[in-house]
């Protein structure tokens, strides 16, 4: 309940007053009272705290808010989606962008919560190859090798990508199966130049050889050994499917010998991608071991079959895939090195429940319910370990993932007891339950569990920064 105050010699915009604070960047888990001012917290004390507002949070966990390194947005009801999880920063950094002063100014003052993008390979390439796809690749960008000249054109795009502030440097290996293992050194090489990490969606999939996700993870494994470059492996589950185990111990051998590696997962066993992409050239049943009947069409909420798939591929558009096991979902989720990301997308009321569910699942069901990780352990994954991956290159993210004086007043509040997803399939957009409420530089943007839609405080967010 946020109540206002009447002393008129206020020090605080702001204060929560008597939540249990969980802070993983300094320990902290104890009941305490913080301060606001001018989007910045001021203090954390046991004192009475004097501010124009006051949010009650007894009985409420107070943490910092969490940060999305996956996320696709489309249209502006994605912001809104993820401020209900408990979302406070989202950031396209898989795919990317080709522009990124364009992407910063579509959502610039439109947001609820911070916004950022890396300069994309796919979108690149796709732009230099006239690739006439949307989004993803349909046409060359895909599936032809580039010349030398338009490699020349996109390491010179990318360049000048991260001059203009991108956060890291995206790719989607499995949309641009043409690209040679040569182009995607020469693309890590910009990446490593510029201290941006390299956000790869890996080229395989499974454990099924040839072009498996083992064989795709030790490709970008040595890329980012030859070329010195930080390497970010995206959604785990989805990709390495009955591999996840075997994935998981290679970046952890990786990492034992030095290489700055980390990876990240959501808490479902279906993805999301585009049909028409080269996911879905023949074979696909074979390699990733399942039919038409685990396809599932948004849209309309059918399962697929020859006929559907046939011409849905045609129209194009987002399908779902019901392709990981259930125990390679609880593997990626619950070891410590994975982040958690949601590889969010919401076009028209269509998508994926991971947009508006995968935080307040992990809470809810791997915390509450099951017991296999502690508060503090969940809320690491969403904070402080997303802030620390970005922060070599973007300084904005030393002040992002933590409770602290002096740190943004990006601050997610919710209740223990009762904090769950609700969102499925063919409702993908429900709000969970529980969050109570979602500070984004100092302003809620969700009170009492309702969207304060007048509340845009969202700012981009740049290297520069």
């Amino acid at each position: 309940m946020i109540k206002g105050s009447t002393n008129k010699m206020s020090k605080n915009d702001l204060a929560i007053e008597g939540g249990r604070i969980i802070d993983p960047h300094s320990g902290m888990d104890y009941a305490a009272n913080i301060g606001v001012s001018n989007g910045t917290i001021t203090e954390i004390t046991a004192s009475k705290i004097q501010a124009d507002k006051i949010i009650y949070a007894k009985d409420r966990i107070v943490c910092p808010g969490f940060i999305d390194l996956h996320c696709h947005p489309q249209d502006l009801d994605i912001f809104n989606v993820q401020a209900h999880d408990g979302v406070t920063t989202t950031l396209e950094l898989e795919v990317g962008t080709d522009d990124i002063d364009t992407f910063y100014q579509r959502w610039e003052g439109k947001t609820p919560i911070n916004f950022g993008s890396s300069i994309g390979h796919i979108p690149v390439r796709m732009k230099v190859m006239q690739d006439p796809g949307t989004f993803l690749p349909s046409g060359d960008a895909g599936r032809r090798e580039a010349t030398v000249d338009e490699v020349e054109e996109m390491k010179h795009l990318l360049t000048k990508g991260l001059d203009s502030g991108a956060l890291a440097v995206g790719f989607g290996l499995d949309y641009t199966r043409g690209a040679s293992r040569k182009e995607i050194i020469d693309m890590f090489k910009i990446a490593s130049e510029n201290k941006a990490s390299c956000h790869v969606h890996l080229r395989g999939k499974g454990d099924k050889s040839p072009n498996d996700s083992i064989e795709a993870l030790q490709e970008v494994i040595a890329a980012a050994a030859i070329t010195n470059a930080s390497l970010h492996v995206v959604h785990i589950n989805s990709t390495g499917m009955k591999a996840v185990p075997t994935l998981l111990e290679m970046i952890d051998g990786a990492r034992q010998h030095g290489m700055d590696i980390s990876t990240e997962c959501y808490p479902y066993s279906a993805g999301m991608t585009k049909i028409e992409s080269a996911l879905f050239d023949d074979g696909w049943q074979e390699h990733y071991g399942i039919d038409y009947d685990q396809l599932l069409w948004p849209d309309t909420g059918e399962f697929l079959n020859t006929e559907s798939f046939a011409d849905y591929r045609e129209q194009g558009g987002w399908v779902i895939a019901f392709s990981t096991p259930e125990e390679s979902v609880d593997e990626a989720v619950l070891n410590p090195m994975t982040i958690i990301a949601t590889d969010s997308i919401i076009q028209e009321g269509k998508g994926h429940p991971r947009t508006a569910g995968s935080y307040t699942k992990v809470l809810g069901r791997y915390v509450r319910e099951r017991g296999e990780l502690s508060w503090m352990e969940a809320i690491k994954k969403m904070t402080i370990m997303p802030a620390d991956r970005l922060s070599n290159r973007a300084k904005a993210f030393l002040k992002k993932g933590r409770i602290s004086p002096g740190a943004d007043a990006d601050i997610t509040i919710f209740n223990p007891t009762t904090v769950i997803d609700t969102s499925t399939y063919t409702n993908p957009t429900t709000a969970p339950e529980g969050i109570d409420h979602v500070i984004v530089n100092g302003i809620p943007v969700i009170s009492d569990g309702n969207l304060q839609v007048a509340m845009k405080p969202g700012k981009g967010i740049l290297s520069t920064d």
